[in-house]
């Protein structure tokens, strides 16, 4: 469980938002992404969980910086699409789902295409 939180202070007190929640609702958007066969992860964070140091969500990376949010998404895009334009497309999924669940209108999407996966 993380213990990052983002903070809307309101008259009536304030509203925090765990950085596990908006990893749960990116990771959903980017599976919806035609194009998009799956989320992973980078080797250096499989090797950590094997070893027992954390457990990290596969393929979303979320960050605070102040009243904005950092997603890092890594994908792997189904053979025979466009690459850019997959990306693209999550980078835009991923950017509305958080303006809609959080309200917050400043959010830097960053896609890492780690592969491509191929039907068998």
């Amino acid at each position: 469980m993380s213990d990052n939180y983002i903070s809307c202070r309101e008259e009536n007190g304030s509203i925090n938002i765990s950085e596990d929640v908006i990893s749960s609702i990116v990771r959903a958007a980017v599976n919806e992404v035609d194009g998009v066969s799956g989320l992973s992860t980078t080797a250096g964070a499989e090797l950590a969980e094997l070893i027992g140091l954390k457990t990290l969500p596969k393929g979303v990376t979320i960050r605070f910086d102040g009243d904005r949010i950092i997603a890092d998404a890594i994908i792997t895009v189904s053979y025979g699409s466009n690459v850019v334009n997959v990306a693209k497309a999550v980078q835009n999924a991923v950017r509305n789902v958080i303006q809609a669940t959080t309200g917050l209108e400043e959010a830097e999407v960053n896609v890492h295409v780690s592969g491509i996966s191929f039907d068998r």
